[in-house]
């Protein structure tokens, strides 16, 4: 799969919202070495290399404030220095930046909104994934199903739902954990879709199904209300056309 450039949403003298695509890392680490990174395409077109000697968080992260996974498109505020990199780190901590993805999962979600309120941790088994440990950190995942879909030509109806998903806390695949555990997989997530599961996804889903739709926040030196939308990836949007449109209420 070819991988975009991020598009470019919104910048001003303090910010900018990208929307990242599906296949992107996000910042540079030891194990990224041979990847192309969000934060290498900033130097490259925004903001220029800067001084290795800044040991400061702003200048190693390239300003961005937060992450997504490799496999997750949508978007992301960077922050054009380092006032606004600390306040909305900020914000982030405070918990008053409010977030909301699309995720396409398996099943007939129910109840067909609530709250997942279950502790995350790292996996001690598998340092590459996380899961529901007892002691694990607090992870908080509000849901809201927006539509429902089955997919054609099959024997037995195989229903799938679109979910409006609102993480209130900020842990590493989160989301991909908290559906998994309640039985409801994101479409075509390798690392926690299962592996049959995901061989049949990937005929009509290319990529995993979870996008970070949209962004609301403070802006850092205005102190006004913003919201933000990334328009979702076409190659979601043809998964959704592929699929059949079941009624909200089927059972």
């Amino acid at each position: 799969m070819t991988k975009n450039n991020p598009q470019i949403i919104y910048r001003d003298s303090d910010i900018t919202l990208v929307n990242k695509p599906y296949g992107m890392i996000v910042n540079r680490a030891d194990t990224t070495k041979d990847e192309f990174t969000l934060q290498d395409w900033l130097e490259n077109t925004l903001i220029g290399k800067r001084s290795t000697a800044d040991e400061s968080e702003f200048r190693k992260r390239g300003g961005i404030v937060h992450r997504l996974d490799k496999d997750t498109s949508g978007i992301i505020i960077i922050a054009n220095n380092e006032a606004a990199f600390i306040n909305l780190q900020t914000q982030f901590k405070n918990r008053s930046i409010k977030k909301i993805y699309n995720a396409l999962v398996h099943g007939l979600v129910h109840p067909s909104e609530g709250m997942i309120n279950i502790p995350i941790e790292r996996n001690p088994f598998n340092r590459k994934r996380f899961g529901v440990f007892l002691g694990g950190r607090e992870a908080v995942t509000e849901y809201e199903t927006i539509g429902i879909f089955s997919i054609p030509q099959k024997t037995d109806k195989e229903y799938l739902t679109l979910l409006k998903v609102s993480p209130r806390t900020g842990r590493t695949h989160q989301i991909r954990v908290h559906l998994k555990h309640l039985g409801y997989p994101i479409v075509s997530d390798i690392l926690y879709g299962g592996r049959k599961n995901v061989k049949k996804d990937l005929l009509f889903c290319p990529r995993m199904f979870l996008h970070a739709k949209k962004i609301s926040f403070m802006h850092p030196k205005k102190n006004h209300d913003m919201s933000f939308e990334a328009d979702m990836p076409e190659e979601l949007s043809a998964v959704l056309m592929k699929l059949e449109k079941e009624p909200i209420n089927c059972k």
